[in-house]
């Protein structure tokens, strides 16, 4: 079993909540795609492997898993909440083309440490951070 399985299911026992078929299918299927999804395009995935899984479903257990802190939510900016790995993967940032939607993830050291700073010197004590800069990318800018 997986480490995010472990933690899904010790998270449903803690809320009192059952593993589904359902629960651990969608699971199975967030964890073997590596992208923004949405819950739209989950359900696609996820139905095509258990017909009897339904949108609704796949909605409340992308909300139990950012609850466990095994998703978290993406707004890109264009009207539609995706979601991404959140459990062992590094944090980072979303560089976002307004014009073609492309997204680029980017880790910058400086930039980390300079939130740190900007919080420290104000006596703040910083529990998470997301950082999100639209703009046109270089693809857009040559058109």
């Amino acid at each position: 079993m997986s480490e995010e399985m472990n933690i899904f299911v010790e998270y449903l026992k803690k809320k009192d909540l059952k593993l589904t078929d359902q629960r651990r299918e969608i699971l199975n299927t967030f964890l073997r795609i590596d992208k923004h999804l949405s819950v739209e395009e989950l359900y696609d995935i996820a139905k095509k492997k258990d017909p009897s899984i339904g949108q609704a479903t796949v909605f409340r257990t992308l909300k139990i898993l950012c609850d466990a802190d095994i998703a978290k939510e993406v707004d890109l900016g264009d009207g539609k909440v995706r979601y991404e790995h959140k459990y062992g993967h590094e944090h980072h940032d979303h560089l976002i083309c307004t014009k073609c939607g492309r997204f680029i993830e980017v880790v910058d050291s400086q930039i980390e440490k300079l939130q740190e700073e900007m919080c420290k010197q104000r006596g703040f004590t910083q529990k998470l951070h997301k950082m999100e800069i639209f703009g046109i990318c270089k693809n857009c800018r040559k058109k």
